[in-house]
């Protein structure tokens, strides 16, 4: 293992386990991280990014979403098995992960409305669109074509495999249902789903909650064609992280203004750009080259840090910089099995890749809001 790899993982490892324990301790009453309420004329609901109802929405769009990208996977595996079971595999922890959020939040008597939702989103593999509207109706009111349209069209994306453009377009589709969802559940239970799951601050946090773990799948994807050589699939790949890149920037240029956003856009590249370089320096099995870029990572991380410091002075450039080297970290592990065609291995990083950037959409969008409380 090189020096560079044992830097990058003795960071990524304490700031992703900070990131995950932030997100799960953050108290949603606590105006030191930058809840924000806002009177109604019956009651005060909390509009800040740490409400359960906040969170309930970012991790159901975040998990909608990976599933799009994870079923693709295993359908543009077919002719690799060994791949196409982990991809399977790494799907079904998926729907293990949907179908606990939805244990957790149909309990008591409505308990049997998350074993529906289970046995409907896992059988054989596909979810019944049709059972699943029903069901969405008649637990929390959503119109059931509400819910069928959008499972209905991320299948049909997913048998497409490589038409990212089409997977985007699904995974999107996705992440508004998860918003649909969440929306209907805190409606339907209030007193355990509290706060606004519609507001500034949760708008922005489900917004680069997806937007930054679909760079993670997309960049994945990427990698893996790299790693194997075929190039028009790498292309394909490429595009589409270049339109996620675009929508991360929209994200930071909509919250800190156009100059920001045109400062942000090649930087972000940058870091991109050596994520390939790495990639295909593993796949060429040329060492030094892949030392290389990853050193590049490390060093382009105290530029992501100034950034951030800059625009969020209460994040500091050196905590910023370790989300990026964690995050690097990640999907430097992800491409080394692939390369080694260690597929369970690639898939499970791949997921643990997403989940941090959950983390840093929390990170960052708690520390927007205690910045500017007054615009969230």
């Amino acid at each position: 293992m090189s020096a560079v790899h044992r830097r990058a993982l003795r960071v990524g490892a304490a700031v992703l386990s900070l990131g995950l324990l932030a997100t799960g301790c953050g108290s949603p009453s606590s105006s030191a991280k930058g809840q924000v309420e806002e009177s109604t004329t019956t009651t005060t609901v909390a509009k800040g990014p740490e409400t359960t109802a906040a969170q309930l929405r970012a991790r159901l769009a975040g998990l909608l979403e990976e599933h799009v990208y994870l079923a693709a996977a295993a359908s543009a595996a077919r002719g690799r098995p060994d791949e196409a079971a982990a991809a399977t595999a790494a799907l079904g922890g998926n729907s293990d992960a949907l179908a606990a959020n939805m244990t957790a939040v149909f309990t008591g008597p409505d308990a049997a409305v998350a074993k529906q939702f289970g046995d409907l989103w896992k059988g054989d593999l596909t979810p019944s669109a049709a059972g699943l509207g029903a069901l969405m109706n008649s637990a929390v009111g959503l119109p059931a074509d509400s819910v069928s349209g959008p499972v209905a069209a991320a299948e049909q994306a997913a048998a497409g495999g490589t038409n990212f453009t089409g997977l985007r377009g699904a995974a999107a589709q996705m992440v508004t249902l998860g918003s649909a969802m969440a929306g209907g559940i805190a409606k339907k239970y209030p007193d355990k789903i509290s706060g606004d799951p519609n507001s500034k601050a949760s708008n922005l946090l489900t917004g680069l909650t997806v937007a930054l773990r679909e760079h993670v799948y997309l960049v994945c994807a990427a990698a893996n064609a790299a790693v194997a050589g075929r190039a028009d699939e790498f292309n394909a790949a490429k595009a589409a992280v270049d339109a996620n890149s675009a929508a991360v920037t929209d994200a930071i240029a909509g919250v800190f203004g156009a100059d920001a956003g045109q400062k942000f856009g090649p930087l972000w590249a940058k870091h991109i750009g050596f994520l390939y370089d790495y990639a295909s320096a593993v796949g060429a099995k040329q060492q030094d080259k892949a030392d290389a870029a990853m050193a590049n990572v490390l060093a382009y991380a105290n530029d992501f840090g100034a950034f951030i410091n800059g625009v969020i002075p209460k994040l500091s450039a050196d905590s910023a910089g370790g989300l990026i080297t964690a995050h690097a970290s990640v999907l430097k592990d992800v491409m080394d099995a692939q390369a080694a065609k260690d597929w369970t291995k690639a898939y499970r990083n791949e997921r643990t890749g997403a989940d941090h950037m959950s983390s840093v959409a929390a990170t960052l969008v708690s520390a927007i809001v205690a910045e500017m409380p007054d615009k969230f």
